[in-house]
């Protein structure tokens, strides 16, 4: 890799650097289907993967702008049934509608401790979208999806694999922060399931990555740990749009050392993007 633009971005993730005679990116055929291999270094990063986690550490997320195309130009997309027990039915709501139903919604008890709803946001029309967990303490304080360190660093992943943040569609399987950032409860997934599934009716992406084991295991509705689900490729249940998992940003900044198996997962996900 020599673009020094993307060099910068690994650098920001603490990923170490090399020099390769291919692209980085070039990911095998075998590794869409097994468990990615380590990252091998050809030469070390000349910087300190300390200094670079200090000054990301230091970094704030600037709002990002939006891509969003109006209501009135989104036609509806078949109901394709991509999650089973939907309690709320969206199949027929625009975007404007989905957002507002979200914005008013009573379905479970967060409604009685959020300030306010996180709907989502990026480009409408997205290839990629992004799905994490619920909001934290500071998208419950702005309504807006992964703001704060975390954002930042979610942003550098996306900038690593060629893609800017507002080109993706970021959404979360819970549109409320629960009380203390516990985990999200059964019957707040399956409330909120509705609104989500309808999300990927309208963007229609052609990849979901999901980022944190509570998400992964919510949308693939399973219970298999995050190191089983990650380094493979999965399908939308219902569906044959392709999703790759990764770790949550926020896990990343507590455990660096993962960082390098986090862009390993990138890879895959960049490669199953160009073969869908």
């Amino acid at each position: 890799m020599t673009n020094p633009a993307q060099l910068a971005y690994l650098e920001a993730m603490g990923i170490p650097v090399w020099v390769s005679r291919e692209l980085v990116l070039d990911v095998p055929q075998e590794q869409l289907t097994t468990v990615a291999p380590d990252v091998k270094e050809d030469a070390p990063c000349a910087e300190s993967a300390g200094a670079i986690l200090q000054a990301m550490d230091e970094a704030t997320l600037k709002p990002s702008g939006k891509m969003e195309t109006p209501a009135a130009a989104i036609s509806n997309a078949p109901d394709k049934q991509l999650m089973p027990d939907t309690i709320t039915d969206c199949s027929s709501m625009a975007w404007q509608t989905l957002e507002q139903a979200v914005a008013t919604c009573r379905l479970c008890d967060l409604h009685k401790t959020r300030i306010r709803t996180v709907f989502g946001g990026g480009n409408q029309q997205a290839d990629w979208m992004i799905v994490g967990e619920a909001p934290g303490a500071e998208e419950d304080r702005q309504g807006l999806p992964f703001v704060g360190r975390a954002g930042q660093l979610l942003t550098n992943m996306l900038a690593a694999i060629k893609l800017k943040r507002e080109d993706a569609y970021i959404a979360n399987v819970l549109k409320c922060r629960p009380p203390n950032n516990r985990d999200p409860l059964p019957q707040e997934v399956a409330a909120c399931r509705g609104y989500l599934q309808r999300q990927f009716e309208l963007v229609q992406p052609r990849i979901i990555l999901v980022v944190g084991r509570v998400a992964a295991q919510s949308l693939l509705q399973t219970k298999e740990p995050l190191a089983r689900l990650r380094g493979r490729v999965h399908s939308l249940p219902g569906s044959a749009i392709p999703v790759v998992v990764t770790y949550h940003p926020a896990y990343l900044l507590r455990k660096p050392a993962d960082k390098g198996k986090a862009w390993q997962d990138l890879k895959l996900a960049y490669r199953v993007f160009l073969d869908a």
